[in-house]
């Protein structure tokens, strides 16, 4: 009865509200690069922390509770952070000339650094929720936990997923353009 009744009515709004989370911050990035293979290779990011926030919380032996998915929420943003900077930064060198790989693994470098320093300052930020001793230390805890895993796994991860999917992206559509171009060559003659 009560907030446990609550908790466990509004349970299974959790995977709605990660989805909706998720889309949303897609769109603002569609918006953004006025595109939508952009947004796919920087969102294919986040799995990456969802998987280094639930390892944590598992490791410590934690549940999935309303922190955590708080956790889980900020995640999208941060995570979507460093690949941001990697995919905005590999772009503008593609418009100076640079083949796809040059380009990526150039932004890579000059990246790096500021990768590093948001990462570790969003670690030491959450490290005193990691923790919490006292009253309410449970839901610190858990917040803290999922956090500084998702941010821990998500910017090591991050630094060779992200250009490795670029690659991957990038060429596909560069193949697919191309052939459609071609095609609608032939389809005018």
């Amino acid at each position: 009865s009560g907030i446990s009744l609550e908790e466990l009515e509004s349970g299974g709004q959790a995977p709605i509200i990660f989805g909706l989370g998720v889309f949303f911050v897609f769109l603002v990035l569609a918006a953004q690069y006025n595109n939508f293979i952009d947004p796919l290779i920087i969102m294919l990011s986040v799995p990456l922390a969802v998987l280094g926030a639930l390892s944590a919380q598992s490791l410590r032996g934690l549940y999935n509770d309303v922190y955590c998915q708080v956790g889980l929420v900020m995640l999208i943003g941060l995570a979507s952070k460093n690949s941001i900077l990697i995919v905005e930064f590999a772009n503008q060198l593609r418009s100076q000339g640079r083949s796809i790989t040059q380009a990526v693994v150039e932004a890579s470098q000059e990246r790096l650094r500021p990768i590093l320093m948001t990462a570790i300052s969003t670690l030491l930020g959450s490290y005193p929720l990691l923790i919490a001793t006292g009253a309410g230390a449970a839901s610190r805890q858990s917040l803290g936990t999922a956090v500084f895993g998702g941010m821990l796994i998500a910017t090591f991860l991050s630094l060779f997923v992200v250009p490795i999917l670029y690659i991957v992206v990038k060429s596909v559509q560069l193949n697919l353009t191309r052939k459609l171009g071609v095609m609608s060559m032939s389809d005018s003659k």
